[in-house]
C-alpha cells in the first residue's frame, strides 16, 4: 500500500511510484472521480476510453442528453 501526507495547505505529494505508474509529470492535471463510496484518481491526459466499462453499463431505453444531465445532478447531490 502506499500512502500519502495531507499538509496544511490540503496538499499531497504523489509518492513517485505512483506518479511513474500513472505516466504523470509536472503539470498533470488529475480527475477525481466518485465510485462505490470512494475517490477514484485517473490522469486527465489519458483518453475517457479508458473508463470503458469502470462505471457499468446501461442496460434501459434510450435517454436525452437533459435526462443525463439530470441524473448527473442528482448524483452530485448525493456526493459529501
Amino acid at each position: 500500500m502506499v500512502a500519502a501526507m495531507l499538509t496544511s495547505k490540503g496538499q499531497i505529494t504523489i509518492p513517485i511510484s505512483v506518479r511513474n505508474h500513472l505516466g504523470l509529470t509536472q503539470g498533470s492535471r488529475i480527475d477525481f472521480i466518485w465510485r462505490d463510496g470512494v475517490y477514484v484518481l485517473i490522469p486527465s491526459a489519458h483518453p475517457v476510453s479508458r473508463l470503458a466499462g469502470y462505471f457499468g453499463t446501461y442496460d434501459g431505453p434510450p435517454i436525452s442528453i437533459e435526462q443525463m444531465n439530470d441524473a448527473i445532478a442528482d448524483a452530485m447531490g448525493e456526493m459529501p
